[in-house]
Parts: C-alpha cells; sequence; structure tokens
C-alpha cells in the first residue's frame, strides 16, 4: 500500500478506512453508492458506476442536485487521464443591459433568470458512449426505480429538506415555484427523516434520457418542455440554448506537490483556486506533527487567500479569459504570491462566498479505472424553478456572472460562468493514486488543499484525511473553524490578525470521498464523509 494507507486514523470517527480489490464506490448517500457497487457487480466498470451513482444521487440526494445540474469528471483509463467538462452556457439572449431593465443590480440567486444550460444529462450519455460498458438504460437503472418506488430519507438529508421547505415556503411565491412544492413538498411539508418520498415524474424523465442517451432533454421532448416553462415565466433559456449543448473533452491541469501531481479540471471550473494555493505552499516545509501547529494554519490561510483573490480576478469562461493558465500556475508567480506572506495576517481582495449545494463521487474497479466525478444545482436545489411533470430542477449557475461590464465573470449571452464544482485527481509519476474531491461552493479548493496536504505532508490515510478539523476562508481575515479545531491554535492565529469564529455546525465544511490505489494498481482504501450520509463500500 502507500504510505498513506498506513496509518491509523487520529480523529474520533465512527468510520475506518474502507479496503477492497475488485471495486469501490463512495459519496454522500449510501443508496446511491450501492447503486454504483451493483452496476459493478453487474459486469459495469467505474465509468458505468460513476454514472449509476450520479444518476442516483438527483434522486436520492435532491437538495444538493438534480436532472438540472451541470457536472464535471476526471476519468483514468488505458493509463491516461481525461478531463470532461459538462456545464452549460447561459441563454444567448440574456444580457447585463435586460438584467439591469428588470431593475437587478446584481444576478438574482432564484428564479428564472440564473438559469443556465445544464450539463449533467449530457454528461452521464458522453461518458457512457466513450468509456462505459453496460448501456445507459442499465446504468440509469436504480435511480428509476428508486424514484419509482421511492426511499426512506436518511439524516442530514432530511434535516437539509426541511430548511429548504421552511426557506421555500417564507420567500417563494408565484406560480413560478409552485412545481417544487408540488415534486419536493406534496402532503404540504417536507418529507421527515426515515419516510418514504417517491417521485415518479423523476421515473419517467429519467427513462426519457437513458432511452434517447440524452437527445430528448437537448433536442427532444424533454428540451421543448425546459424552454416551453421557462419562456412562459420571462426567462431567458430557449429550445435552441437546449439544443446547442455538447459536453466538452479538455484537458486536465496539474501542479506538482512534493512529488505527486495534483489535477484539476481547467476553467471555467475553479480548480485552479486550490492548484495556485498548493503551488504557493511547496515553497514551505512541514513535518508529520505540523499539521495542528499555528504557523501551518496561517500559511494555508494566506495562501488560500491569495489563490482565491487571483481567481475570482481571472476565472471564467476559458474563450473570455485574458490571463492564461500557465501563467496562473508557473512557479514564479507563486513565488511571487508567496513573497506576500508575511507573519501577521494579510488583507486580500474581500469576496463573501455565498452557500451551496453539491455531490462529488469517486468510482474505481478491478481494472485500474477511476473516476472523480461532481455534479450540482448550486445552492441547494438551485433556481427553485422545477419543470411540471418532469421532476427537472433546473440549476442556478448564472447566479455567479457579473453585472459589472469590466469584470472577467461578466454576464454575456452563450457564456459558461465561473464554476465552483471541481473534482480532483491524485497521481505519481505514470501511475494512478486516485480520485478525491470535496464538495461544498467556495469550501471546494479550500478542501482540496487541506485533503492533499493532509495526504502528501501529514501522511494520512483516506479516512483520516477527511475526519480531520477543516477551516474556510469567508472574506478578508475572516475565518470559520469546525469545533473540532484546536482552540489554543484558534487563539495563536487570533493574535496574528485572523478573525476566528468556530462553528459547531459542521455542514458548511464540505464532504469528501477520496479512494486511493496501491502502487500495483491492486488494492484500494477508500474514506467517507463523516458530516454527513457518507458510504464507502467495496467488493
Amino acid at each position: 500500500m502507500t504510505k498513506f494507507d498506513a496509518l491509523k486514523n487520529p480523529y474520533p470517527s465512527v468510520r475506518n478506512t474502507v479496503y477492497a480489490a475488485r471495486g469501490m464506490v463512495a459519496t454522500s448517500q449510501p443508496l446511491a453508492a450501492q447503486a454504483g457497487l451493483d452496476v459493478l457487480k453487474k459486469g459495469g466498470n467505474a465509468i458505468d458506476a460513476a454514472i449509476a451513482t450520479a444518476a442516483c444521487l438527483t434522486v436520492v440526494e435532491p437538495t444538493s442536485n438534480g436532472i438540472g445540474s451541470d457536472a464535471f469528471a476526471l476519468v483514468w483509463t488505458g493509463g491516461k487521464l481525461h478531463g470532461l467538462n459538462s456545464s452549460g452556457k447561459s441563454p444567448k439572449s440574456i444580457s447585463i443591459e435586460k438584467m439591469r431593465a428588470r431593475g437587478f443590480d446584481e444576478m438574482p440567486k432564484m428564479g428564472v433568470e440564473p438559469i443556465t444550460v445544464p450539463g449533467a444529462p449530457g454528461a452521464w450519455a458522453e461518458l457512457s458512449a466513450k468509456y462505459g460498458r453496460l448501456p445507459l438504460t442499465e446504468a440509469l437503472a436504480p435511480a428509476i426505480s428508486y424514484a419509482e418506488h421511492g426511499y426512506p430519507l436518511s439524516p442530514t438529508l432530511g434535516k437539509y429538506w426541511g430548511r429548504a421547505f421552511s426557506a421555500y415556503k417564507r420567500m417563494r411565491t408565484g406560480d413560478a415555484f409552485a412545481p417544487w412544492f408540488d415534486t419536493f413538498a406534496p402532503t404540504g411539508r417536507a418529507p421527515g427523516v426515515g419516510e418514504m418520498w417517491a417521485s415518479p415524474t423523476h421515473a419517467t424523465t429519467l427513462r426519457e434520457i437513458a432511452e434517447t442517451k440524452a437527445e430528448s432533454f437537448y433536442r427532444g421532448n424533454l428540451a421543448e418542455k425546459i424552454a416551453a416553462y421557462v419562456q412562459k415565466h420571462d426567462g431567458f433559456l430557449t429550445v435552441e440554448d437546449l439544443a446547442a449543448f455538447q459536453p466538452e473533452w479538455v484537458q486536465p491541469i496539474s501542479v506538482n506537490y512534493r512529488g505527486y501531481d495534483v489535477w484539476e479540471i481547467p476553467p471555467n471550473g475553479q480548480g485552479i483556486v486550490a492548484l495556485i494555493a498548493l503551488n504557493i505552499m511547496k515553497g514551505f516545509q512541514f513535518g508529520t506533527n505540523d499539521i495542528h501547529c499555528a504557523e501551518t494554519y496561517h500559511k494555508q490561510f494566506e495562501a488560500m487567500k491569495l489563490a482565491f483573490a487571483c481567481g475570482k480576478m481571472a476565472v471564467t469562461d476559458p474563450e473570455h479569459m485574458d490571463v492564461s493558465v500557465k501563467d496562473l500556475l508557473s512557479d514564479a508567480f507563486a513565488d511571487e504570491l508567496r513573497a506576500k506572506i508575511t507573519n501577521i495576517a494579510g488583507e486580500p481582495i474581500a469576496y463573501l462566498p455565498p452557500k451551496s449545494g453539491t455531490v462529488y463521487l469517486a468510482t474505481a474497479d478491478g481494472e485500474g479505472n477511476m473516476v472523480s466525478y461532481i455534479q450540482s444545482n448550486y445552492m441547494g436545489f438551485g433556481s427553485g424553478i422545477v419543470v411540471p411533470g418532469t421532476g427537472i430542477g433546473l440549476q442556478n449557475r448564472g447566479a455567479d456572472f457579473s453585472l459589472d461590464a469590466e469584470h472577467a465573470n461578466a454576464l454575456q449571452g452563450g457564456k459558461r460562468t465561473y464554476h465552483t464544482i471541481i473534482p480532483g485527481f491524485l497521481t505519481k509519476g505514470e501511475t494512478a493514486v486516485g480520485p478525491f474531491g470535496v464538495m461544498g461552493g467556495y469550501m471546494q479548493p479550500q478542501g482540496h488543499m487541506q485533503v492533499v496536504m493532509n495526504t502528501v505532508d501529514f501522511g494520512l490515510n483516506p479516512q483520516a484525511a477527511l475526519d480531520a478539523p477543516r477551516w474556510q476562508w469567508l472574506k478578508g481575515r475572516e475565518f470559520e473553524v469546525e469545533n473540532t479545531f484546536p482552540r489554543h491554535v484558534a487563539e495563536e492565529l487570533i493574535a496574528r490578525g485572523h478573525r476566528v469564529e468556530m462553528r459547531v455546525d459542521s455542514g458548511s465544511f464540505g464532504r469528501g470521498q477520496i479512494i486511493w490505489c496501491d502502487e500495483a494498481g491492486k488494492v484500494m482504501a477508500g474514506g467517507t464523509e463523516s458530516r454527513t450520509d457518507g458510504a464507502v463500500v467495496g467488493w
């Protein structure tokens, strides 16, 4: 095994690292993880398992994703890493001028205006066609079954479903939002923990996506229903916008961190923020016992603030970027940023991250295939717009566009926005170590950096790397830390000028999954998120 699998987990958790040889699936919902494993056992590969798990998550964790999500994937197969960007563009007819004419000074988070073309169904079909072994109908069968017959809500799912219902009941009025309540609160309230919920309309839609290989969603019956409902409520999305969508295979980007290559999807995703931060951090040296030192956290805090300041200024649709990825990831640029770090907290360009909802999964099979996959509606249930009779909840990714025409991520028709969801992957030389990810809006690059450092610098096994106390930058010098974070270290950081607040609820610190393979590629070691209903299952 790798050195990361040898150590015990020093953190209190009901979970230990899981080992398997023939296949493994890790994600935030046990039923979805099992669905992926079942597909492996039926002869599918890691790609089929990822599709099955992702589709199932739209049913068994709708608080974080849905059929109307975007998706990204890193796929290791045939000894190479491949990247898939399946994020949709803004409607061609939308513009800053039209949004200002509607009275908006910034992009709204809910309603028809922030809806962009969903990419998840296209990702499932593309992954299946290019690298899958089973028909898409078989990969989506578990999701269809759960949608038709129902399932009991898990604890974390029930908590966030209830919160969403309460918020929507207060704020979402008008006919446009009525189908959300019809679909997700059919009895007039949110389903509770352990209570069964089913959605036959989800099943019908998923079956149509499977049978048409997603063609109906972009150029058929479902596309017409989506566009008609959005336009009925004065939205911008059209059948032409949907028909123009195609997932894009991209070259993953990386930095070398102490002999390991850390891989991310290139912009418009924010994975480059994690890589910039790691590029800064590799100029410092840490011992395995330095994980909970104030000096370590201080440097992490400062590096992440600098990386985000760069990312928020530069990242958008790559066709509209004024600075190259190569320049952002150069050693010279990392040296320049590192030199800005002193012994006291600095004040970067302030940015207040909004809250979010995302699902992440990792899969591996006994043949050496591995997938790091992520999809999200954004901000929980997304735009709050559900297409009647379909179960399709539409995402609100357009909320991240700027209405400042001079900003790199300025709203424009037919443009991809800065995207928060990012899958990660680790290799060493020509060998795959495995997929990893931490979902959760702007927590994601922060979680990626923390997981990589916990693994490489501090020698933690997969479960320990996830269980370690987390922190997150909010804006300026403001950070939040979990209640398991060492209090004396928090006090030292405050003395250095950081504003540190301890949170009891760990829900905003992301949800991660890891699968590492040994050097021979024969044995898998997996960890899952202890902060949610996570499950890692092996075969």
